[in-house]
């Protein structure tokens, strides 16, 4: 993860529009600030870092080996190092006077702040002004090509028009790996339309923005290359996300953090093979068409009593990782299959085997699911309900791993005892094996990096929800 990017503390006139309409400005920045360090937590890593350390054996003489090298290979060298000592590289010898300019840029803007205010809670607005100016002026300097711009800490309510001229010189100068996000306040700042005019984009993430209204946008317009699209408490409403999946016929992954305005996910996507959600509100997904998609993760939700989400998946034949699905907020729907959780006066603790039995035959559980891993488990009767169902009706179960909350039993004979009705049912597997282990942490007490985008689209890794079993 990069350096921490500290909210901007407010003005006075926004301090005071937020008390008229009844808000505490200080509740609002500490809020702000929670989700600021969510973002942080999901963004993915810059490609350079500052803390890097390079270590080596030198020889017992003057020879300056490096400065020998090919010029290809100094250029790659210096396209690794963080922009300020890239730039510094010029006083080192004639040789590598231009070596910075004409290598590939890597810009992370968290690399201009001084050192108190990457690690202090705010950034005061003239630090925040001062790292501004930096981007412009390497922006302005530095001709291309920008291999990758990484700003999260860059304050641009005072300068409405940079942003645009910003992101039209990265378009010009062929950026291909992007993270943007925004310093509030205001909270949602308006993406300019040059965000389109990007055409050698490969990944995108955003935070903290309101996304440009699509409607009047030529049909030309697309992200012809772009592979990984990130949405991080973006503003951006059904018919501009429909828009983006049209229009980027290379996108194979999609990660949103906490949908804004967004009630209603609809994908179709010819290229797509991941799409990760985290802190869904209210959200139905319809999976329409997406004949690639492997993975479908909801790493977790906000929901209330009266919260009812649908997950509707279409015909999606190469689909194999689906979760996390909380039964008392979603509904799933898998071609004719319905499983819906019945909403009663009477708690969730006493629903029995009898209700998971009228979900009927279902096609995965009987034929192709080897793996289950059940998280928070309270030993309560509906939990036991549903663990003797999959027992029961799972052939091809190999292994079934039940994950209690640290500290939820006093100890393991009382958690084992709570597994004593699994043993009564009559497997369906005849080579399945139950683990039983305790959580890393207590209900509630999990870490934020739990949830995170690289792991779900890591695709080396067979199976991205093991970890937290492992932890």
């Amino acid at each position: 993860m990069g350096s921490p990017a500290p909210p901007v503390p407010m003005d006075r006139v926004t301090e005071a529009l937020f008390r008229v309409r009844g808000q505490d400005p200080q509740d609002l920045e500490a809020l702000v600030g929670r989700i600021l360090g969510y973002i942080q937590f999901v963004l993915p890593d810059p490609p350079v870092s500052r803390h890097a350390t390079l270590r080596a054996c030198l020889p017992n003489d003057d020879v300056d080996r490096v400065s020998a090298l090919p010029y290809a290979l100094l250029r790659d060298i210096v396209s690794r190092l963080p922009d300020k000592d890239a730039a510094r590289t010029a006083v080192l010898a004639t040789r590598w006077r231009e070596l910075w300019r004409r290598a590939p840029l890597v810009l992370v803007d968290s690399h201009f702040l001084t050192p108190a205010a990457a690690s202090g809670g705010q950034v005061a607005r003239a630090e925040a002004r001062r790292v501004t100016a930096a981007v412009s002026r390497v922006l302005a300097t530095h001709p291309g090509p920008i291999r990758c711009a990484h700003l999260t800490c860059s304050y641009m309510d005072e300068f409405p028009s940079l942003l645009a001229r910003w992101l039209q010189t990265l378009a010009v100068k062929g950026v291909q790996d992007l993270v943007l996000v925004n310093r509030p306040f205001p909270l949602a700042l308006d993406l300019p339309v040059a965000l389109f005019g990007m055409p050698a984009l490969t990944r995108l993430y955003l935070g903290f923005f309101k996304f440009p209204d699509t409607a009047a946008l030529p049909r030309t317009v697309s992200f012809p290359n772009l592979r990984e699209l990130g949405l991080c408490t973006v503003v951006i409403f059904g018919p501009d996300m429909d828009f983006v999946l049209a229009r980027s016929p290379a996108l194979e992954i999609l990660c949103i953090q906490a949908n804004l305005f967004t009630k209603r996910l609809r994908i179709v996507s010819r290229s797509l093979r991941c799409v990760q959600i985290i802190a869904a509100t209210d959200l139905d997904i319809l999976v329409a068409y997406a004949p690639h998609l492997e993975r479908l993760i909801i790493w977790s939700v906000l929901a209330n009593k009266s919260s009812n989400m649908r997950i509707k998946i279409a015909p999606a034949p190469a689909l194999s990782i689906l979760g996390y699905l909380e039964p008392e907020f979603h509904t799933l729907e898998i071609g004719n299959t319905v499983i819906k959780s019945k909403k009663t006066a009477e708690p969730t603790g006493k629903l029995n085997l009898e209700f998971w039995k009228e979900a009927g035959a279902i096609e995965c559980v009987q034929s192709h699911i080897k793996l289950m891993i059940f998280h928070n488990f309270h030993g309560d009767q509906s939990e036991l309900s549903f663990l003797k169902y999959i027992l029961e009706n799972a052939p091809m179960l190999t292994k079934l791993v039940i994950v209690y909350p640290k500290r939820t039993f006093t100890s393991v004979t009382e958690a084992n005892s709570k597994l004593e009705p699994l043993f009564a049912a009559k497997w369906a597997s005849t080579c399945c094996s139950l683990l039983l282990t305790e959580g890393a942490y207590a209900e509630g007490k999990e870490p934020p990096e739990l949830q995170n985008f690289k792991r779900g689209s890591n695709f080396s890794l067979r199976d991205p929800f093991a970890f937290i079993a492992r932890a």
